[in-house]
């Protein structure tokens, strides 16, 4: 369903009360009764499984599931399969400049990557009372599964424009697979770009911000928001993050949340921050409902903050955990 996304983000700068658009889906999931394998095989059961989680919370927005192995997949790596774990990609594609050169850039039949779209067209159908992002991961972070996340960060150094080769590559994919996301009918996009967390300001910015920032130039517009997810030590990249251009920033728990709404335009959306394994799996309703209260108390003078986890809340978390989420903002609200 299109929608003005502007108006949508300016309704939220002008509001009193806070929304929460946790990176969730994998609830949504146990709702349905499905195996994540048997979800992440299935458009039919991916959108199934957004459609439970809104159907159940008072979510701002819909989010898909955070799969950060579609895009390597398509690109030919090999990802291994558990019936409730998060795929994972296993190998490298690519060595050197030669095998870079050799990469083919994929179409949108390749492995799940028709699935993915058919589960955000299923779900922008039936989700008609909230915006519906999309997901897919970032330029850098699929570059790093290609290449094998500790040796790209070797390969930047002694061989930089093979690996800006490479980025380029997945850049040009990601831009087709983002347009086609929009086609189907979903607001926005979350681009996770966790393996971004780790390079310094400056590398982040040429091996990183600047193919997000293509990305957002070839698609953001009116009716459709992107959203940069980075659940690494993001605090030095903040500058980095904003010259992207996207609408809004999404942080992890390592992130200092107050700092960033500190230093970020007023404009901005910043995301986040609750630790997803720390706080919502591992905690109780009772330490859940405290940190998000904590968290909310924190950030109440900034209108431009969207309460969220840090990053995809993972399988099997406790429903009466994130009932105790819920709770917990709407108290706020009504205070």
């Amino acid at each position: 369903m299109q929608r003005n996304m502007l108006m949508w983000k300016n309704n939220i700068l002008a509001s009193p009360k806070r929304i929460a658009i946790p990176i969730m889906t994998h609830p949504g999931i146990d709702l349905t009764g499905h195996t994540v394998d048997e979800t992440v095989h299935s458009s039919e059961l991916h959108a199934g499984a957004v459609q439970a989680v809104a159907k159940a919370y008072p979510t701002g927005a819909s989010t898909m599931i955070m799969d950060l192995s579609v895009e390597a997949e398509a690109f030919g790596a090999k990802v291994r399969f558990a019936d409730n774990e998060v795929p994972a990609v296993t190998g490298r594609c690519v060595y050197d400049e030669e095998s870079i050169g050799r990469l083919a850039i994929p179409d949108l039949s390749e492995a799940r990557v028709g699935q993915w779209l058919e589960a955000a067209r299923r779900a922008a159908l039936v989700i008609t009372d909230r915006p519906v992002f999309a997901g897919c991961i970032g330029p850098f972070s699929l570059a790093a599964r290609l290449y094998d996340v500790t040796e790209i960060m070797t390969a930047i150094l002694i061989e930089p424009e093979s690996i800006l080769s490479l980025v380029d590559k997945c850049t040009r994919f990601l831009i087709t697979y983002v347009k086609a996301f929009k086609s189907v009918g979903a607001n926005g996009i979350v681009i996770a770009e966790p393996v971004a967390g780790v390079l310094s300001a400056d590398l982040c910015t040429q091996f990183s911000s600047e193919f997000v920032r293509r990305i957002v130039l070839e698609t953001q517009d009116e009716n459709f928001l992107v959203v940069l997810h980075n659940c690494g030590d993001t605090d030095t990249l903040l500058s980095s993050m904003h010259g992207t251009g996207a609408a809004g920033l999404h942080f992890g728990n390592r992130c200092t949340i107050t700092g960033a709404l500190e230093q970020l335009p007023p404009g901005v959306l910043v995301l986040g921050n609750l630790d997803p394994v720390g706080v919502f799996k591992s905690g109780t309703p009772e330490t859940i409902r405290a940190a998000t209260e904590s968290l909310l108390q924190s950030t109440k003078s900034f209108a431009n903050f969207i309460l969220s986890s840090g990053c995809d809340v993972p399988p099997n978390v406790p429903l009466k955990n994130i009932d105790a989420f819920f709770d917990a903002l709407a108290e706020f609200n009504r205070s």
